[in-house]
């Protein structure tokens, strides 16, 4: 049996943000993969963790996906603060990495080589307001032809430091202003399907 591990890293704001859409997200992650024969284990960083359970779980994951909200093109705080507590204390416990990879003795060695979650995957699920459009297309002037993955670079660098694969980020798009969840929620068991 896989394993999967999802961290809903939503953060309550009243009167913009009470936390349904990825709750929904969430659970459609849950049920998908539990059909595919996934063993779910799931963190919402909002109710409270214990960072040793945390690194544990990410030791215990085949597949780790994050579901989270983008708020001002990030994750809400408590998501990094979660990242700074996890990972630094897997790599106290050296769970989760052994170093960067490099050695004081020996130059040869690449930073970001040091990881131990060789084998895991890391995907993002996210939910946020900017359509589409705004994304891979050079004459968008906040992007710049960016893609999703790349805006997002600092918040997969972490795993893939640590030796896990990055997978394409999920994005429900214009959620506030043209909303289509139930098109969203097909097009995200569509993209489970196609990595489980």
């Amino acid at each position: 049996m896989k394993h999967l591990l999802i961290i809903n890293a939503h953060q309550f704001y009243e009167g913009m943000s009470s936390g349904r859409l990825n709750a929904t997200m969430a659970d459609v992650i849950r049920k998908e993969m539990e059909l595919r024969d996934y063993q779910v284990r799931e963190t919402s960083i909002e109710a409270g963790y214990d960072i040793n359970e945390e690194v544990d779980k990410h030791v215990w994951a085949d597949l780790i996906v994050l579901q989270s909200p983008v708020f001002w093109f990030g994750m809400p705080w408590i998501y990094k603060k979660y990242v700074d507590e996890v990972f630094t204390a897997g790599l106290l416990q050296q769970k989760l990495l052994s170093g960067d990879g490099r050695s004081r003795d020996d130059g040869s060695g690449q930073y970001g080589s040091g990881g131990r979650m060789q084998g895991k995957r890391y995907m993002m699920s996210l939910t946020w307001n900017a359509p589409r459009e705004a994304f891979d297309d050079p004459k968008q002037t906040l992007f710049a032809g960016k893609s999703v993955d790349d805006v997002f670079v600092s918040n997969t660098a972490n795993y893939k430091f640590c030796g896990a694969a990055i997978l394409p980020a999920f994005s429900a798009h214009d959620v506030i202003k043209q909303a289509d969840v139930e098109g969203d929620i097909a097009r995200l068991r569509d993209r489970l399907a196609a990595i489980a």
